[in-house]
């Protein structure tokens, strides 16, 4: 088996944004140039909030479609969808007969959903959770193990995931390391400011806090949007300090070098007004998007030509995750 296999999750739920794309596509479409990487769409994690069939279709073809047109080869980078590949399943259930539930019980997301039925003063803290979220980490962790990657990209806020499928790899060789021992993975974690998207009220681009701008707006609803991000009253002659303002901040991630100092030294120097720094935010992040924004509306409209993409790259996926298996099956004792 190949070293160093650099594994995403793409999570088909809602549209994405400018945050998405300067946090997590771009690096991982640059990583894909130096590991065999592997990036799926997560679309039975996905089954714990969308309980629809034709919003998952779409979601599922919608993230694709979006990786696809921001330039993921799929020559050369292995993307497929989670479900076509039952051996994760397989893998799953062997991993949840290792796996002690005071683990389960310690996991973020099942800690702070029932922080919140606690906080609405809901008697049975457990009301509402599926084990669908339980079970989480254990998905991932096959996920993961399945692929026998070495590299994750996560979020410095989810890094417990990386820390929960290193332990429950560790479970399994300990128990059968003889026959058969995965991989350790080591989560890659770029919080630094490069890749961290400020949204249009300064905190972190998210969608959960309503400050984000969609990926693949159309131009003069992307223009509007970058018009509304809030600015001071600093008059237009009086120079002003471009590290504290939002729309500079996100210029330095969609314009050039001598582009970001030619417009910092305007600020500085006064007579440049926040529309006209709006204005130059919009024509970079338009001439960056606007190649990527009709190469995915080209490949929604043709849904046949993604699922024909996704098919064929999870043929390979299941070529290597069948070796891993049937390894796994020899150790335990059922291949």
């Amino acid at each position: 088996m190949a070293a160093n296999i650099y594994l995403t999750g793409i999570k088909p739920t809602g549209d994405f944004h400018l945050g998405n794309y300067i946090g997590a596509i771009k690096p991982a479409l640059a990583a894909a140039r130096e590991y065999d990487a592997y990036y799926f769409i997560a679309d039975y994690h996905a089954l714990n909030t969308i309980k629809d069939a034709d919003e998952l279709r779409h979601s599922i073809r919608s993230g694709a479609a979006t990786w696809l047109a921001c330039g993921l080869d799929p020559e050369q980078t292995v993307i497929y969808r989670q479900s076509s590949v039952p051996e994760t399943f397989e893998l799953t259930t062997i991993l949840s007969a290792l796996t002690p539930k005071g683990l389960m019980n310690r996991a973020h997301a099942y800690k702070a959903a029932r922080d919140r039925n606690n906080e609405a003063g809901i008697t049975d803290l457990d009301a509402g959770i599926n084990m669908g979220l339980y079970n989480y980490p254990i998905l991932m962790a096959a996920d993961i193990l399945i692929m026998e990657a070495t590299r994750v990209p996560v979020g410095r806020d989810q890094s417990q995931h990386i820390e929960y499928t290193a332990d429950i790899a560790g479970y399994f060789n300990h128990r059968f390391g003889s026959a058969y021992s995965f991989p350790l993975p080591k989560g890659v974690i770029d919080d630094s400011d490069a890749s961290i998207l400020p949204g249009v009220d300064g905190r972190k681009m998210s969608k959960s806090y309503d400050n984000h701008i969609p990926l693949f707006l159309p131009e003069n609803k992307l223009k509007k949007a970058i018009r509304r991000i809030p600015t001071d009253s600093t008059p237009v002659e009086d120079p002003k300090d471009p590290d504290t303002s939002v729309p500079f901040q996100l210029l330095a991630h969609f314009a050039d070098e001598d582009k970001v100092a030619d417009v910092r030294k305007r600020l500085e120097a006064g007579g440049m007004g926040w529309g006209d720094l709006k204005n130059e935010l919009f024509e970079a992040v338009n001439a960056e998007l606007a190649p990527k924004r009709a190469r995915y509306e080209e490949l929604m409209a043709e849904p046949a030509r993604i699922d024909e993409i996704l098919e064929a790259g999870s043929a390979r996926a299941r070529e290597r995750a069948r070796e891993v298996i049937d390894r796994v099956r020899a150790a335990i004792g059922v291949g």
